[in-house]
């Protein structure tokens, strides 16, 4: 049993790298954009719409192919809305980051794109990794800063996304004290909320998606932790009209 437990932990830990093809190709190749109001508009642009995802294994899609995750899914989804349009998808996201990881990141990356629209999704690692949390109280806000920088200097065009709750995976109910792991997340995203609504910042809460994860397995991927497929679509399902108001102008 001993062992069992530290195989699972070892595995946990957000910083192994794992395939992203790691789920039934069957169900990838049948991989389809989650489905949009019908009301969404998208104006054609002259030139390629760029948009930069920021985070760790929720955003780059830990075990689900690479086409499979949402900024792949909100990316095709927005190139559905209007054909003509061109889309540029960056992502900046390692499973295992933590806000300081990502900071190092972007920082290193050092890129002279300046996007139309950023996602930023981080924290769990910090949850995780039993960081303090007045590292993410001083971080968290340091890097919505470099977000908005990238986002061509305007707050407008970022969209930050709750994190996600892993106790609700069969592995989360195997690690630690699930109830205790929900409450720290929602120390986190509370934070989060709150400095997001001071700032007129967009924030948009998945959470509750994935608190389904014990009472709907479809939602979570083949490694009895992250976010399924299906998960993803559903982020993208709340995500999209919000995306489509920031392209708009």
């Amino acid at each position: 049993m001993r062992t069992t437990i530290k195989i699972l932990v070892t595995f946990f830990t957000f910083v192994i790298t794992t395939s992203c093809s790691s789920e039934d190709p069957i169900m990838q190749s049948e991989t389809k954009p989650p489905s949009t109001d019908s009301s969404l508009q998208l104006p054609t642009k002259s030139g390629t719409i760029n948009y930069l995802a920021l985070g760790d294994s929720y955003t780059i899609g830990e075990s689900v192919c690479e086409t499979c995750r949402f900024p792949e899914q909100l990316k095709k989804a927005l190139k559905n809305l209007n054909e003509q349009n061109n889309f540029s998808l960056e992502i900046i996201a390692q499973t295992g980051w933590t806000t300081s990881n990502l900071i190092s990141a972007i920082e290193t990356k050092n890129t002279n794109t300046k996007y139309d629209l950023v996602t930023l999704l981080i924290g769990v690692n910090n949850q995780y990794q039993n960081k303090a949390f007045s590292l993410y109280e001083k971080e968290f806000p340091e890097l919505v800063v470099k977000a908005i920088n990238l986002a061509k200097g305007d707050k407008n065009k970022l969209i930050v996304i709750s994190i996600p709750d892993y106790a609700f995976t069969p592995f989360g109910q195997s690690y630690g004290n699930p109830s205790f792991i929900s409450a720290e997340i929602d120390r986190y995203n509370a934070f989060a909320k709150s400095y997001c609504e001071a700032n007129a910042i967009s924030y948009i809460n998945i959470t509750d998606i994935t608190r389904q994860g014990l009472s709907n397995s479809n939602l979570v991927a083949s490694d009895g932790l992250h976010p399924s497929t299906d998960a993803y679509a559903l982020f993208v399902q709340r995500l999209l009209p919000k995306a489509v108001a920031i392209l708009q102008n």
